[in-house]
């Protein structure tokens, strides 16, 4: 029978949550979210989704798991037999995402690869379609990609190397390695690109305000949003995560800490790919409208047209930028895989490493068939329907549970005991009342704009994700715990 691991320290913890935390989102998405949610007045939202949020959701999920010291499966169990099953849904969806989230590490070390000659050439878009992320033409799903597809097999070597251990000396050893190396390797791009020629004109348009936006309720639900996904909120990754901590931990300290470093981290990068993009704007004459994107065609497309532009700099530059993102990449890919790992080795009574082995397979196998030419097409469809829909769905469900069936002032003691701050009767409230409320409306809204703009091909993966996992979670739940 497998036994619950822990931490040797809660400084492991904290940069395993940082690592978790701090992932592809903060690098590719915030700045765009920033700029296109009211630039300099989004931070209003921003910091109040944090207090209201953000720091009250996380201080909970700390709680949970500290209280508890079981695998998410078995605490839902505790809590009610019943809610197992939800249970087992979030940490399959979870699973998914960590999936999805190979490929696209894939792609980075592609790019990686491709820095240091460049071989991307002029037309980074070209190069990107046809070799690493493919298009949305259906008749390219026959073929693979085949660098993404070798890839994605050695991320998941990795993945599984690192999983296999014992928490501290895997997970914890490589967050404390690759964390502060991230932070270092960011650090230098920022600092440099804000000494570029032309980086005003980026950050001016990265924070000019539009103060009218406050009054648009899109512009908080962004904020939320951007919370919930870049703190990793209730994927059952903090619950799992500190679930391992030694006694005497303080945790609510140790959420201010992941807190105030994801929200240091995503704001500095973010001034960072402005003074980028105003660079580029400054030297080529492309108005910066033209150059402001996210996510994939920021970091893809755009950022290798301008290191083409940028001399010698810009072939450090590059193995630099894509160097972070397979950090930042990393530690997030291990927060996802982690729920489900320990959730299944402490049910099924196995070790940790057999377990590993054959989720890790699995992932593998689901992950290689996004590599195909529709690869950044379905990852943008899975991506999309598992957040909005499932996990979204699932935090809320999270937060009733706790803070009504099980009773999250049970939480406090433990919460309070040994932290420099305490929580009280304004954090019970904001649990038990307001955030049910916001998350709901997220919600609905939500799945009202996801499937009103689906396409045929898009709702048919979707209802298979659907009943892929409810198969799965059923299947899993109704096995019988290997100590009974």
């Amino acid at each position: 029978m497998s036994e619950h691991a822990q931490w040797d320290s809660s400084l492991s913890f904290i940069f395993a949550m940082i690592g978790a935390a701090v992932g592809l989102g903060n690098i590719w998405r915030f700045s765009y979210v920033l700029y296109s949610n009211g630039g300099g007045s989004f931070f209003i939202p921003y910091l109040i989704a944090i207090a209201i949020m953000g720091i009250p959701f996380l201080i909970l999920e700390y709680g949970v798991g500290f209280s508890f010291k079981e695998s998410y499966s078995k605490i839902m169990s505790k809590v009610n037999p019943k809610f197992e099953i939800i249970a087992w849904i979030l940490v399959l969806f979870v699973f998914i995402v960590t999936i999805y989230y190979m490929v696209i590490l894939s792609w980075d070390l592609v790019y990686l690869a491709s820095s240091f000659t460049f071989s991307w050439g002029t037309d980074a878009a070209h190069y990107f379609v046809n070799n690493v992320g493919g298009s949305s033409n259906l008749s390219n799903a026959s073929f693979l990609l085949f660098p993404t597809t070798i890839g994605v097999l050695l991320l998941w070597i990795v993945l599984w190397f690192i999983s296999h251990k014992n928490v501290d000396k895997g997970i914890g050893k490589v967050s404390r390695i690759l964390i502060p190396a991230l932070f270092i390797i960011m650090g230098a791009i920022i600092i440099y690109a804000l000494t570029l020629p032309g980086a005003g004109i980026g950050v001016t348009t990265l924070l000019a305000p539009d103060w009218g936006k406050l009054l648009d309720v899109n512009i908080w639900l962004a904020a939320f949003a951007q919370i919930i996904f870049s703190l990793s909120m209730g994927q059952a990754i903090a619950v799992t995560y500190a679930s391992y901590l030694p006694e005497n931990s303080k945790l609510i300290d140790n959420v201010l800490i992941v807190v105030a470093s994801n929200s240091l981290f995503e704001i500095c990068t973010a001034f960072g790919v402005f003074s980028i993009l105003g660079y580029m704007s400054y030297t080529g004459g492309t108005p910066m409208v033209q150059l402001i994107t996210e996510g994939t065609g920021l970091i893809f497309i755009v950022f290798p047209m301008i290191f083409n532009i940028m001399g010698p700099i810009g072939r450090i530059m590059a193995p630099l930028l894509f160097l972070a993102i397979l950090f930042a990449g990393i530690t997030s890919a291990l927060g996802f895989f982690e729920p489900m790992l320990n959730s299944t080795t402490e049910k099924l009574g196995w070790t940790r490493r057999r377990t590993a082995t054959v989720l890790s397979v699995i992932g593998c196998i689901f992950s290689l068939i996004l590599t195909t030419g529709i690869s950044s097409y379905l990852v943008g469809i899975i991506d999309g329907f598992v957040n909005e829909f499932g996990i979204l769905l699932l935090i809320g469900i999270q937060c009733i549970i706790f803070a009504w069936f099980y009773g999250v002032d049970k939480f406090l003691p433990a919460l309070n005991e040994f932290s420099t701050f305490s929580v009280g009767r304004i954090w019970t409230f904001v649990i038990k009342y307001l955030l049910p409320l916001v998350l709901i409306v997220m919600w609905v809204i939500g799945i009202i704009k996801l499937f009103s703009t689906a396409a045929e091909f898009e709702i048919i993966v979707d209802l298979i994700i659907i009943v892929g996992v409810l198969v799965a979670a059923f299947v899993l739940y109704k096995i019988k715990p290997a100590n009974d």
